[in-house]
């Protein structure tokens, strides 16, 4: 048994809410965090089957890829598919917590699931996002930097992509006068003084932000710390959208496209027209990575597999690339088997399940 505070931390560690797209309503859409949860159900989307499921099995939680509110809701009506679902699931007490574009935006997320599915190596970001990680810099007396950078290192700071406990030190003189009131580690009332200090620099995610503070404070000798955070516009290779990796062996066109109908289960398979290429270096997203076509033909992607492909996309890579639209649900089926990983990992003897239910809307008349 574990809170749903504590299911949340574990999921929001993977999956950070500073993640997810501007667009996006990823997060707790109904439940009390201090309520514990016995069981839980990982699906994709939230249907009639999927709420119907989850009280059958009398879980707490249903964990949901897609947010059920993407758009605000002005009422909860009973003429509309959405209300009802909402309204069930508070009358029966079942939590909703949805994880979307923000585990879409990880390099171990959904990307990363359907790259290892695929048995692409080496895959990385496709596209990377900036603006996600600060700079603290801090100054610390010499004989106490250990402490402090150890502290910081501990709770994720200063690991840039495959390196960790990474930081800068430089030297210098830090002088401070306490006035009437202040309570100095060193120092005496009323008199300048001078300590020899050491300048730490050291880079961490956004959302640690505030771990980071607490643990620089608590871990700090001065009653006052002095630091700086600085926002960066750099881009880092584990957040973004899509990923791009090597296939184990090549593959012609058509051997290609057997793979995806076998990984995805899939009977239909959209693509532009073959031209005899052989396929080495993959680029996906799943769900609807349109946006995302430029950026496979700029790293020489010889083929780029998504979902919800207009007409027109299809004529974007010319005959550079294999562009395969796979269909959105098919895409993105393993996500579930990816949340229910993550919280096996952390709670071992936690139930939680994955859903039974195919929530996929798109038939097809063969």
């Amino acid at each position: 048994m574990q809170s749903l505070q504590q299911i949340i931390n574990v999921l929001e560690t993977v999956a950070p809410l500073s993640l997810q797209e501007s667009y996006d309503n990823s997060g707790l859409v109904y439940g009390d965090p201090t309520k514990m949860i016995n069981k839980a159900v990982a699906a994709l989307d939230l249907t009639e089957d999927v709420l119907q499921e989850a009280i059958t099995l009398k879980a707490e939680l249903i964990i949901l890829h897609h947010p059920p509110i993407f758009k605000p809701i002005k009422r909860l009506s009973h003429y509309d598919i959405t209300s009802q679902l909402l309204i069930q699931a508070i009358k029966a007490d079942i939590a909703i917590y949805a994880c979307h574009t923000n585990l879409d935006n990880v390099l171990w997320g959904v990307n990363g699931e359907i790259a290892k599915r695929l048995g692409i190596k080496d895959f990385e970001v496709l596209s990377p996002m900036n603006s996600t990680h600060q700079k603290l810099v801090t100054f610390v007396p010499i004989e106490n930097l250990e402490a402090v950078r150890e502290a910081l290192f501990s709770i994720g700071a200063g690991a840039i992509g495959n390196y960790h406990e990474c930081s800068f030190i430089s030297s210098g003189e830090g002088t401070f006068l306490p006035k009437e009131g202040a309570n100095p580690w060193i120092g005496k009332i009323g008199q300048r003084h001078t300590e020899k200090e050491s300048r730490l620099e050291i880079l961490f995610p956004i959302h640690l932000k505030q771990q980071i503070l607490d643990r620089l404070h608590k871990a700090h000798p001065y009653e006052t710390v002095a630091y700086d955070l600085v926002s960066l516009d750099n881009t880092f290779s584990q957040f973004g959208a899509g990923v791009i990796g090597n296939l184990p062996e090549s593959l012609e066109e058509p051997q290609l496209l057997d793979l995806l109908k076998l990984t995805f289960k899939t009977s239909v398979i959209r693509h532009n027209p073959l031209t005899k290429r052989t396929i080495s270096k993959i680029a996906l997203c799943g769900g609807s990575g349109k946006s995302l076509i430029n950026n496979a033909l700029s790293k020489k992607a010889d083929a780029y597999i998504t979902a919800d492909l207009s007409y027109h996309d299809f004529f974007i890579p010319g005959n550079r690339m294999l562009l395969a639209d796979i269909g959105h649900y098919e895409s993105e089926q393993f996500t579930s088997d990816r949340l229910v990983a993550i919280l096996n990992e952390k709670f071992p003897n936690f139930a939680v399940l994955k859903s039974g239910v195919n929530t996929n809307p798109v038939n097809y008349f063969l």
